[in-house]
């Protein structure tokens, strides 16, 4: 990565993981309407690719696989070499493997754990040292309504998302002396490439529990993402946001 001039400005930084699509990518383009300069992350080249097409001078597209934890602090380093300040960290990245319990095997289990639970340990431990010496900073997880009324074939998935809410608590009480908040958006369905090959009895069966008779939009996450990463919200942390059209009220 090389370093650039555009980036030398004191403009708020994020990194937002996983922004090659959906949530992630509409996430990481409504920080940059803001005024916010985004690293978007993904695995593979042409992830990157398409994060660089829609960031454009705005931001900047780095690979980052969140289960590869030797690779982590090297990579955010990087960053802070080149981009000088991460101020807000938006970790987005995370993969399904749905089975029942009882065709599961311990590398669906492992598999899913290692990235949507170990991996963002390691990467708020990466950014907290800096984070604690500005004195500033914002962790936002997006996490899943699975975590709080679990799901069919979800153990493995629905326990990661549940066991952050612990993560973030805890890191919350931690960190908040030093302006660092910690904070949680636990969507339900939203309209993504993955709800769009519903057929259309998962599809009503859906519609059937959600009281507002809709999917919600990637926007509302986006949204939400962005006031909890404003300074309007510095008075709120170690919360859990549920937009979910009251399929769950907590």
């Amino acid at each position: 990565m090389n370093k650039n001039k555009k980036y030398e400005n004191k403009k708020k930084t994020a990194i937002v993981t996983g922004a090659s699509r959906g949530i992630g990518l509409n996430i990481a383009k409504k920080l940059i309407e803001k005024g916010i300069r985004v690293i978007g992350t993904a695995t593979n080249q042409l992830g990157i690719d398409k994060i660089d097409d829609h960031l454009q001078d705005q931001g900047k597209g780095v690979i980052l696989n969140i289960g590869d934890f030797s690779t982590i602090k090297k990579t955010i380093d990087e960053i802070y070499k080149n981009f000088g300040n991460i101020d807000i960290l938006v970790n987005n990245a995370g993969i399904k493997n749905d089975k029942l319990l009882i065709n599961m095997s311990p590398k669906n289990w492992n598999d899913v754990l290692n990235i949507n639970l170990t991996g963002i340990f390691y990467l708020s431990k990466s950014i907290l040292p800096k984070m604690i010496k500005q004195r500033k900073g914002r962790i936002i997880t997006i996490g899943s309504i699975s975590g709080h009324i679990g799901n069919y074939g979800q153990t493995n998935y629905a326990t990661t998302k549940s066991g952050l809410t612990g993560f973030h608590k805890s890191l919350a009480l931690e960190v908040a002396s030093y302006g660092i908040t910690v904070n949680m958006i636990a969507p339900g369905l939203i309209k993504t490439d993955m709800t769009k090959t519903l057929n259309k009895k998962k599809y009503d069966k859906y519609i059937a529990r959600i009281p507002m008779k809709r999917f919600g939009e990637v926007s509302d996450i986006s949204e939400a993402v962005f006031f909890l990463a404003s300074d309007k919200a510095s008075y709120i942390t170690g919360q859990t946001l549920h937009i979910n059209g009251g399929m769950y009220m907590s």
